[in-house]
């Protein structure tokens, strides 16, 4: 099935507060627990890209700690509501949420401790918007560790993964994740991604009918 790229950014108030609502448990605890299998022990500061409403953020942050987190988002409308859960969860000193369209903002640290990002690349018509961010600010050890979704092979393979999955959520999140899963990229392209990125390094590896993860060390 070919990729049919979505639109870069979600930052309807609806479909921001459809998303900060939604529990996304499974997965997301899936994200934090698989990160710690490849890397049981992180200190320091830490970068997430794509954070959204900052659900992983707050989980990540919760299971690790000994770091603070920057999570960046183009969507403020996003960010709004990830900024009021971090305050809710009493985590605001640990975590900053801050608005960038990348790759035309500076971060503020050339390097981080881990740089993770969840389900952001299928949003991005130019994969190498991530890669090449993630090869800037990787340094030294810098622990990486991206999860997103795989494109099926048809729409109708597509759609059996939305009932399977999502069956009783919301119509904006059903219609969402049809169309996320037809602008997500297959292993074999990831690959090429990475090593036109420098980062031939990181590996890919399947974890689910729905899910791959990039994970690795960069020197």
């Amino acid at each position: 099935m070919q990729r049919i790229p979505e639109p870069e950014l979600m930052n309807d108030p609806a479909q921001a507060q459809a998303y900060a609502e939604a529990d996304f448990s499974e997965p997301h605890d899936a994200f934090v627990a698989t990160y710690r299998e490849h890397f049981p022990e992180t200190r320091g500061q830490v970068l997430d890209l794509g954070c959204g409403p900052a659900d992983v953020t707050l989980r990540f942050a919760r299971a690790h700690p000994d770091c603070t987190v920057l999570g960046i988002d183009a969507a403020e409308q996003m960010l709004q509501l990830g900024r009021h859960a971090c305050h809710r969860a009493g985590l605001s000193d640990r975590i900053e949420l801050q608005i960038a369209h990348l790759p035309h903002t500076p971060l503020p640290h050339e390097a981080y401790a881990a740089i993770i990002s969840n389900s952001l690349l299928h949003h991005l018509n130019d994969p190498m918007t991530l890669w090449n961010t993630v090869a800037e600010h990787a340094h030294h050890g810098t622990q990486v560790f991206v999860m997103d979704l795989l494109r099926p092979d048809s729409p109708e393979a597509a759609r059996a993964l939305v009932d399977t999955h999502a069956a009783n959520e919301p119509d904006v999140l059903r219609h969402d994740f049809y169309h996320s899963l037809r602008a997500a990229y297959r292993e074999d392209e990831v690959e090429a991604q990475l090593r036109a990125a420098g980062l031939g390094v990181l590996r890919v590896e399947i974890i689910s009918d729905r899910h791959f993860i990039v994970y690795g060390r960069v020197a």
